[in-house]
C-alpha cells in the first residue's frame, strides 16, 4: 500500500517507508535484545571466546576478532537505543498531554511543553519553584496555629477543666 508523492514512496498513513520499516524492525530487535535468551547467547559467545584462546595461542587476531564483533555490535545498539528511546519520550508525552488537556483547572501550556527552548524551561521552572513555594508556606500557615489561636485554645481547655471540677465538686 505504497504510494509516490513527489518521487518518494509513502504508506497510507503518510510515512516514508523507510521509517516505518525501520521502526518496526527497531521494536523487534529491542524487544528480543531485552530478552533473557539474547543476553545468555551474548555470554554463550564471550566464553566461546575465552575457550578459543588457547588454541590461538592468544593472538592478536583472536583478540580482534571479540573486539571487532562487540564494537560493531555496540554501534548498532546505539542508534536502537536512541531510536527506543526517543518512541517511549514521546508515547510518555502524549500520555501526559493528555492528561493536562483533561484536568479541569490545569494550565494548557504544560501540554507542549517539550517545544519550548531551554530558556523558556528555565523560566517556568522558576515559575513553578515559586508556585509550590507559596502553596507550602500556605501549608505550613495552616499546621501552625497563630498566636491568637493559641490563647482561644488555652481559654477553652480552661474552661473545660472548671467545668469538669464543678462537675466533680457538685455530685
Amino acid at each position: 500500500m505504497t504510494q509516490k508523492r513527489n518521487g518518494s514512496a509513502k504508506t497510507a498513513n503518510g510515512t516514508h517507508w523507510l521509517a516505518t520499516e525501520f521502526s518496526r524492525s527497531a521494536q523487534a530487535t529491542a524487544w528480543w535484545t531485552g530478552h533473557p535468551v539474547a543476553f545468555l547467547l551474548a555470554v554463550a559467545i564471550v566464553v566461546a571466546w575465552v575457550i578459543t584462546g588457547p588454541i590461538f595461542n592468544y593472538s592478536d587476531t583472536w583478540q580482534l576478532v571479540i573486539n571487532t564483533g562487540t564494537t560493531i555490535v555496540t554501534f548498532l545498539m546505539v542508534f536502537l537505543i536512541q531510536n527506543t528511546q526517543n518512541r517511549d519520550t514521546l508515547a510518555i508525552q502524549l500520555k501526559l498531554s493528555e492528561l493536562v488537556l483533561a484536568m479541569k483547572g490545569a494550565e494548557n501550556k504544560f501540554a507542549a511543553i517539550e517545544d519550548l527552548t531551554d530558556e523558556e524551561l528555565e523560566k517556568l521552572h522558576e515559575e513553578c519553584r515559586e508556585r509550590a513555594q507559596v502553596t507550602l508556606d500556605h501549608l505550613e500557615g495552616r499546621k501552625r496555629p497563630t498566636s491568637g489561636t493559641r490563647r482561644t485554645a488555652s481559654r477553652t481547655r480552661t474552661a473545660a477543666q472548671r467545668s469538669k471540677t464543678s462537675a466533680r465538686a457538685s455530685s
